[in-house]
């Protein structure tokens, strides 16, 4: 990277920003999703503790044999005229399995640990937290953990702009789909109330469509929701999604990215769940907010839950993990199945269609550059980050 340090690997989620007062530029975040014994694939030497010139304090977990946690996110700075890469640094640091996240109202990127690591020999902190990270940031940000967002083994994050309510899924096959209502929209510090789905009518439903003796959920169908509050958001013992699943919360399969999308009823949150469906090719479900979200009266007219789409044939659709929307108003997919993995995309209508593809690993992190033009998406593995500039505009009407 640009300040001497090692690019570290398992590139992951990923957020594009656009560069105050540069419309040439843009800055990309991404995510490292590393665990605390692969130090080796992060940005410092293996065994040489904290590097001179690095903030200690920044960090937030340095485990006990003096070395720096190896996941985080760094900041790319792009040129879209040049198509070069002119800056890479190191942004956050000691944090665990940064999955995915999710861009804010504001101008950041909340990165999340999909992890519940407790101290070990390989870590002296609690993981299973988010953490915002400002796009314009100029080096290494101190990582302050967001407690009151819960600590679960979170994948990602959506932010509507409208209300600044937080949703959130969870990496897990008895996984749910959180909401954190802040107290001060834009402020996730000051707190907030946690607070899970459920559906109405059907107490601790399984939405995964494993089993039809249970009942399957067809695509379009729409479910009137509520929420229930959560407390006691980061105990250490009785995970969230125990306690918020006894209380009635809906069951979802391993919950991956999700990403707010303008669209007919004016926003939605679309999220995917990697391993649901009968094939456990994936779904990818749509969750349209109250008129009056996270207030008294939003039972008045409550949230509603729709199944948007579902694999059927895992040639189509193979495991979808991160979501993002098109400039041309379809959902963008990333891939994280056992063979080879594509980035493809899904029309309003449910149509599938391959963008790129793969034989190396998963494909992570796809966004989209400010003005539209350029798709960008990580190869994990490979530790690749993948710029492309196309006609995207005919695919809008393809």
């Amino acid at each position: 990277m640009s300040a001497g340090l090692r690019v570290p690997g398992a590139h992951d989620g990923m957020g594009c920003f656009a560069l105050e007062g540069d419309a040439d530029r843009c800055v990309l975040i991404r995510n490292h999703e590393l665990d605390n014994d692969e130090t080796e694939h992060g940005p410092f030497e293996l065994g040489s503790g904290v590097p001179k010139g690095v903030d200690a304090s920044a960090i937030f977990d340095i485990a006990p044999n003096g070395d720096p946690v190896a996941g985080g996110t760094t900041h790319l700075v792009y040129n879209l005229r040049t198509r070069q890469i002119e800056q890479s640094f190191l942004s956050l640091v000691g944090t665990e399995r940064n999955c995915s996240g999710g861009i804010t109202p504001w101008g950041s990127w909340l990165t999340c640990e999909e992890s519940t690591t407790t101290p070990s020999a390989a870590a002296s902190q609690y993981h299973g937290y988010a953490f915002d990270v400002p796009a314009q940031a100029r080096g290494l940000v101190k990582a302050e953990p967001l407690r009151a967002m819960g600590r679960f083994n979170r994948e990602a994050v959506a932010v509507d702009p409208h209300t600044g309510i937080v949703y959130q899924t969870e990496d897990s096959g008895t996984g749910l789909l959180y909401r954190f209502i802040p107290d001060q929209p834009g402020e996730l510090p000051r707190g907030g109330r946690l607070q899970a789905l459920a559906i109405v009518d059907l107490p601790s439903a399984d939405t995964r469509n494993w089993d039809p003796e249970l009942g399957l959920i067809p695509s379009g169908q729409t479910l009137y929701t509520y929420w229930i509050d959560l407390d006691d958001v980061e105990a250490m013992e009785a995970p969230l999604q125990v306690r918020g699943y006894d209380q009635g919360a809906a069951w979802f399969a391993r919950g991956e990215g999700i990403a707010w999308a303008i669209d007919q009823a004016g926003g939605s949150a679309y999220f995917a769940c990697t391993s649901g469906g009968p094939v456990l090719g994936g779904q990818i479900w749509r969750y349209i907010p109250s008129p009056h979200e996270g207030t008294a009266r939003e039972s008045e007219a409550p949230g509603r839950l729709i199944l948007h789409y579902e694999s059927v044939d895992r040639s189509e659709m193979d495991m979808c993990d991160n979501i993002v929307p098109a400039p041309w108003g379809h959902l963008i997919i990333c891939e994280d199945g056992p063979g080879r993995n594509a980035v493809k995309g899904v029309a309003p209508d449910g149509r599938v269609y391959t963008i790129a593809e793969t034989a190396v690993s998963e494909v992570a992190g796809a966004c989209f550059s400010p003005n539209g033009q350029t798709l960008f998406f990580n190869i994990q593995k490979a530790g690749v980050t993948v710029a492309v500039t196309g006609p995207w505009a005919q695919l809008a009407t393809a």
